[in-house]
């Protein structure tokens, strides 16, 4: 991951936050589309980021842009707005220059609802006031400096310092962290969080915006006990909003008073989506998010685990009374970011005098006495394997379960772990079988086709077939079953092959899954038999990142393994 500090002053600054493919909603595990635009951020230029407003963003320009409105006004008489670095439903952050002291700070411009009363203005911005002047008092290294609270024009301006690097939501947007990472970034929230707390101060909007990954590793959580009323999405005394929905925690949807634990939850999301690349409370709008919040049990984490999996687990407890308290989270934490230990050397004795120079014996290491050990394991298993059964390696493969598909007439392989998807109610007249790996992110399907539902325009070979169906799938992204979506410029080859000794097909195929901008890429094994009935064995997965090779696996093993009731 790199560092967005200074887009316009230095270069980049490598962290040492190592991102991996990032999981989206209804499809964990599968990576972003390199180059692909990040949800929400369509249209985004310059150095604006409105979900990080106090970090210095980098983004390819795409024109000049002519001055902010605002700039080079002096605040207070003391603070030169220069350039606006992002905006939210609290008002706009100005990167300016501390006159008195000369030094460059965060400057909050605060903005109200227009249609709000004139005495509930004044009592938010004494508010604002109050609780900036609160955040001041807070000294921690995770917690942004909160330098002063202008008055300007009896509003007041929150002067903060100023953060070179990027949120967490923006690196998100590139990839999941693992373990380690969201576990020591996690630990630096939790850190900041008691720090607020002990003062008595809640920060009530704990999301991946409002986490800053800084220079040298540092994390800083920023809008400290700041933000109160952000329209539609901030919970207020009179019934609004404070924080993101998917973030606030279920006693402050009810209206219940908030306490640590809120902050806690909220906390407990921010891991989740680091790790699972989403919030598991998301949904299609405010009042479905709200509900799932109440009543939504997330999926457990599948790339946290241990240490880390308990804190999520026990941070998302609905009932505030059962979540750990912050020493127990540290805890669970502080063992989660431990770098893993090395092995201990052990000393072994050669059987028959054999050893070292000094007599004392051969020093081998933990992995070595592993490997010795496996190779003398795995030799006697394959004598006895071959001596009980030696035609079984063309059926065994270790972990993988046959499935007979009489739907089909035929027999489909797949790792254990699969399951079957079940048929919509209207597919009534089924014929294909899928299974998918309970990630999501790998499936194997199998399509037959009879001869009078194909295509009567190429010549009856797989091959023929093959070919017609990458031609049209590059031509025009036409996808050969409803679940595949692609860009305007899908890829893929053809290779011809045997299928007991009979001519079948493959295609490799490349494409930009329309509804998640994330890349895939299959294997289509195709095979006609002596009747005109047409198989199709296709195997999706990931076309970049840790699953890609795991689904090509997948992919040649569930070909090589296929078995066709009539050939």
């Amino acid at each position: 991951m790199s560092n967005d500090g200074g887009a316009s002053y230095g270069p980049y600054e490598p962290t040492s936050f190592n991102l991996q493919p990032p999981r989206r909603p209804g499809v964990p595990g599968q990576p972003a589309a390199p180059g692909a635009p990040a949800p929400g951020r369509a249209g985004q230029s310059g150095g604006a980021h409105p979900g990080n407003p106090y970090a210095q963003q980098a983004a390819a320009p795409v024109a000049v842009p002519g001055p902010d409105p605002g700039a080079g006004r002096l605040i207070a008489g003391r603070y030169r707005l220069l350039a606006k670095l992002g905006h939210g439903g609290m008002g706009t952050v100005w990167r300016a220059k501390d006159e008195t002291v000369d030094r460059e700070v965060a400057v909050k411009e605060p903005r109200l609802p227009d249609h709000l009363p004139e005495r509930e203005r004044a009592n938010a911005f004494e508010r604002m006031r109050r609780e900036a002047r609160a955040a001041a008092r807070l000294d921690h290294p995770a917690v942004v400096n909160v330098h002063d609270v202008a008055v300007e024009d009896g509003q007041p301006w929150i002067v903060m310092e100023l953060v070179q690097g990027r949120s967490l939501g923006a690196a998100l947007q590139e990839g999941t962290l693992g373990a380690r990472d969201a576990a020591r970034i996690g630990l630096e929230v939790l850190n900041a969080l008691d720090a607020a707390h002990q003062a008595g101060i809640l920060h009530r909007d704990v999301k991946p915006d409002n986490v800053m990954l800084g220079r040298h590793d540092r994390v800083v959580l920023t809008d400290f006990g700041i933000a109160q009323i952000e329209g539609e999405t901030n919970l207020t005394d009179t019934g609004g909003f404070v924080g993101s929905p998917e973030f606030i925690a279920p006693e402050r949807v009810l209206g219940q008073r908030p306490g640590p634990a809120s902050d806690l939850w909220s906390l407990g999301v921010v891991l989740y989506a680091a790790t699972e690349g989403v919030s598991p409370f998301r949904r299609n709008n405010t009042p479905a998010t709200l509900q799932s919040v109440l009543n939504a049990t997330p999926a457990a984490p599948a790339s946290a685990s241990g240490p880390l999996a308990r804190a999520i687990n026990g941070l998302l407890a609905k009932d505030p009374a059962q979540r750990p308290n912050a020493a127990q989270v540290r805890a669970l934490l502080e063992e989660a970011a431990k770098p893993p230990q090395p092995a201990p050397t052990q000393v072994v004795t050669a059987a028959g005098g054999g050893t070292g120079r000094d007599g004392k014996g051969v020093f081998l290491s933990r992995k070595a006495l592993a490997v010795m050990a496996g190779v003398v394991v795995a030799a006697v298993a394959a004598g006895v394997l071959v001596a009980m059964n030696p035609f079984g390696g063309a059926d065994a493969a270790e972990g993988w379960k046959k499935h007979k598909a009489s739907v089909v007439d035929a027999t489909v392989f797949a790792p254990e772990h699969y399951a079957e998807s079940e048929p919509e109610e209207e597919d009534t007249d089924k014929t294909w079988v899928r299974y998918d790996d309970p990630s999501g992110v790998i499936f194997i399907t199998l399509d037959l086709a009879e001869k009078k539902d194909t295509s009567q325009d190429v010549a009856g070979t797989s091959a023929a077939q093959a070919y017609a169906d990458m031609e049209k799938f590059k031509e025009s992204g036409e996808s050969l079953f409803s679940d595949m979506g692609s860009d305007p410029t899908p890829g893929g080859k053809t290779k011809e092959t045997t299928y007991k000794d009979r001519p079948a097909a493959e295609n490799t195929v490349t494409y930009t899954d329309t509804r998640t901008e994330l890349p895939h890429e299959a294997k289509i094994f195709y095979y006609r038999t002596k009747s005109g009935d047409m198989y199709r064995l296709w195997i999706d997965y990931p076309g970049k990142g840790d699953f890609t090779a795991r689904g090509r696996e997948v992919a040649r093993t569930a070909i090589a393994k296929l078995e066709l009731d009539k050939l």
